[in-house]
Parts: structure tokens; C-alpha cells; sequence
């Protein structure tokens, strides 16, 4: 994901950070910050794209997108 999708994602405009967990049990969790609705919606986007053309083939349901404004943060 470093040398892929990540660099992708730092493209976008409004780009903050992107988080990659492997929640066990072959659950990943992926998260994108940005400054605005319009870089995260075009993270969105790109994201699409790309497990389309890389991953697609590896994963048996598709991704879930959910978005939201951050409302805490430490």
C-alpha cells in the first residue's frame, strides 16, 4: 500500500493522512483525513479505481465507504 495507493492518495488536494489497520481476521480498516469534503470524496474516487485495477481479485466482499467529519481527535 506504501509504494501504491498511499502515494495516490498524496496527490489529492487537501491531503492530511491515511491510516492502514489489519483489524485480524481478514478485516482491514482503511482511513483517509483530509482538509475537506472535496479531497475525501476524490480520495473516494481514486480508492475505487485502484482496488478495481490492484485488488479486486484478492478480496472476497466488496469495501464499504463510510465518510463523516471528524468530531474528536487527541
Amino acid at each position: 500500500m506504501n509504494d501504491g495507493f498511499v502515494p495516490i492518495l498524496r496527490q489529492v488536494s487537501g491531503f492530511v493522512a491515511y491510516y492502514w489497520v489489519d483489524a485480524g481476521n481478514g478485516v482491514m480498516v482503511s482511513t483517509g483525513v483530509f482538509e475537506d469534503q472535496a479531497g475525501a470524496e476524490e480520495s473516494i474516487r481514486r480508492a475505487a479505481d485502484f482496488v478495481r485495477d490492484n485488488l479486486a481479485s484478492l478480496l472476497p466482499n466488496p469495501p464499504q465507504v463510510a465518510a463523516g467529519q471528524v468530531v474528536a481527535a487527541g
